[in-house]
């Protein structure tokens, strides 16, 4: 079974880049975190995030457990996170459909929750790696929660989704690729597992840093 190793700047950007290599989903692969990634003092040190991901389409769901603890973990760390940030908001672990998210909710204003969100959900995402490094640390799993700022991330997984099939519908009748606008990592990803949904396509992340998105195509025959 085809093993490949990637590293990136994140942990969910190599994910994202060995998953789309190998043309599968998150939930059809079984995914190893072989380096975490480090910052260095003026960019001296630094070291990637390194991955190992193989196709596992039989590989077994994280247990109920499991899932618990790590919400319970991930929970206490965001909720230190706030208290250092001085910010007064809720943080509670929930359910919603087949993902186990940590919501925040602010207590008063909602300027306070857009610093935790940012500009295109980037805070957001550097939150979202800091509590899976933690996990990482603390349990030595690989996080399976997503944190969650006023419902911004679920709301973005759904209008992602929807660009994403409509944008795969007009690659199939045009034949022509179709670039969509920059996103963070954990929106190419959705973007990845809805046009392999489809069939008959085929995306790539392109671009650096902010300026990179994802690319339909159709697929070979």
């Amino acid at each position: 079974m085809e093993e490949i190793e990637r590293s990136a700047a994140s942990v969910e950007e190599a994910i994202e880049a060995a998953l789309a290599e190998l043309g599968i989903s998150e939930q059809e692969a079984r995914i190893e975190i072989v380096q975490e990634p480090r910052g260095g003092l003026f960019g001296l040190g630094q070291q990637p995030a390194v991955v190992r991901v193989r196709a596992a389409p039989n590989k077994p769901v994280i247990s109920g457990d499991a899932l618990e603890e790590q919400a319970e973990t991930a929970a206490a760390f965001v909720r230190e996170l706030v208290e250092r940030m001085g910010l007064d908001a809720e943080v509670e672990a929930q359910a919603s459909g087949d993902v186990m998210y940590v919501d925040v909710w602010g207590a008063d204003s909602d300027e306070d929750m857009g610093v935790l969100i940012g500009k295109r959900g980037h805070t957001l995402e550097s939150i979202q790696e800091l509590v899976r490094s933690s996990i990482h640390r603390q349990l030595g799993e690989r996080c399976a929660v997503q944190v969650d700022v006023e419902d911004y991330r679920k709301r973005r997984r759904s209008r992602v989704a929807g660009m994403a099939r409509e944008a795969g519908r007009k690659v199939r009748k045009t034949g022509r690729p179709e670039a969509l606008e920059p996103m963070p990592a954990f929106e190419r990803k959705v973007v990845h597992d809805a046009i392999a949904e489809l069939g008959g396509l085929e995306t790539a992340s392109e671009g650096e840093g902010p300026s990179r998105h994802v690319v339909i195509r159709k697929a070979p025959r």
